[in-house]
């Protein structure tokens, strides 16, 4: 009995460490895209490229063994998507480019979002009609990354992922 107690106590240590990670390497995933989200708004390609490769450095690393099988699946399926346009915000140096590879970053990293809690607090997609195209933020305060201080406030909150 003390054996079955001690084993079941070791299991539990274990998966609330692998659930930490998970939330800590989420976490991270999502300070990363703001920090790409945020140099596109100021129309810094520099520190979007930096931010790009934090986050690529940081989605190369999660496996998602913690997770149960459809998030599992979820994730590995997204994890090449996002690492490809990370990558390409990373490499380069031409905001235009940067922003093209964003809005499929931020479509696919929403799909992520949406199966897996990345956050505790409410990630909201929002929308430019200009370019017909969507961010996340963590924030409600529309700041356009695909137009950058020209076109600031452009834009509508579309969804709130709590």
């Amino acid at each position: 009995m003390k054996k079955l107690t001690l084993t079941l106590a070791l299991i539990g240590v274990a998966l609330i460490s692998a659930f930490a990670q998970v939330k800590n390497e989420s976490a991270q995933l999502l300070a990363s895209y703001y920090g790409v989200k945020d140099a596109l708004v100021n129309g810094n390609a520099t520190e979007a490229g930096a931010k790009a490769t934090e986050f690529l450095t940081t989605i190369k690393t999660i496996d998602g063994k913690s997770l149960a099988e459809p998030k599992r699946k979820t994730l590995l399926e997204l994890k090449e998507k996002l690492a490809f346009d990370a990558e390409h915000i990373s490499e380069s140096k031409d905001i235009v480019h940067q922003r093209d590879h964003f809005a499929t970053f931020s479509a696919n990293l929403y799909a992520l979002a949406k199966a897996i809690k990345l956050s505790a607090q409410p990630i909201y997609q929002e929308y430019c009609p200009m370019k017909k195209m969507y961010w996340l933020s963590s924030e409600q305060a529309i700041k356009n990354p695909y137009y950058g201080k020209s076109m600031l406030t452009c834009g509508k909150v579309t969804d709130t992922i709590n």
